[in-house]
C-alpha cells in the first residue's frame, strides 16, 4: 500500500508555530513518526508540504492512481477551498482527513470542513497521533476494501 501525506499552509512552522495549540514537534519530526509507523506495516508513504493551494490540488490530482490514499492535513484550506474539495472528487482518490487539533472545540469558522465531504472519513484533536491515526484508518480501510 502507498500512502501520500500532504500538508498545507503553515504547518512548515510547526515547532514553533503557537507550540501551546499545535505542540513541539517539527513536521519533519511527525514525518519520522509516521515512517517507522508505516514500516512495521509495510506501507509505503511519501510527504509534501506547500503553502500554495493550487500545489496542493497538484499533487492530489497526480496522486490518483499512484498512491493508495491521500492523508490531508488541509490546515486552513480546510475552510476554504472548494479547489481541494473538487480535485479530491475529480481524481477519485481515497482521502483522508486529518488535524492535530480538535477543529470543532476551536472558532466557529475552523468547524465547517469544505474538504469532508470528499473524504472517507476525518480525524481531529489527537495532536501528533491524528497523523497515525490517518494511517491506521488507510491500512483498515484498504484491508475492508480488498
Amino acid at each position: 500500500m502507498k500512502a501520500l501525506f500532504l500538508n498545507g499552509p503553515n504547518l512548515n512552522l510547526l515547532g514553533q508555530r503557537e507550540p501551546e495549540i499545535y505542540g513541539s514537534m517539527t513536521l519533519a519530526d511527525i514525518e519520522g513518526m509516521v515512517r517507522e509507523h508505516a514500516g512495521r506495516h509495510n506501507v509505503e508513504v511519501t510527504f509534501h508540504q506547500s503553502n500554495h493551494e493550487g500545489e496542493l490540488v497538484t499533487q492530489v490530482q497526480q496522486a490518483a492512481g499512484n498512491y493508495d490514499y491521500v492523508i490531508l492535513n488541509a490546515a486552513a484550506y480546510t475552510h476554504t477551498s472548494i479547489a481541494l474539495k473538487d480535485a479530491i472528487t475529480g481524481a477519485g482518490v481515497n482521502a483522508i482527513e486529518i488535524h492535530l487539533t480538535n477543529v470543532h472545540a476551536r472558532e466557529a469558522y475552523r468547524r465547517k470542513s469544505i474538504i469532508a465531504q470528499a473524504c472517507i472519513g476525518s480525524i481531529n484533536g489527537f495532536g501528533v497521533a491524528s497523523y497515525i491515526l490517518g494511517l491506521e484508518a488507510a491500512i483498515l480501510h484498504d484491508k475492508a476494501n480488498t
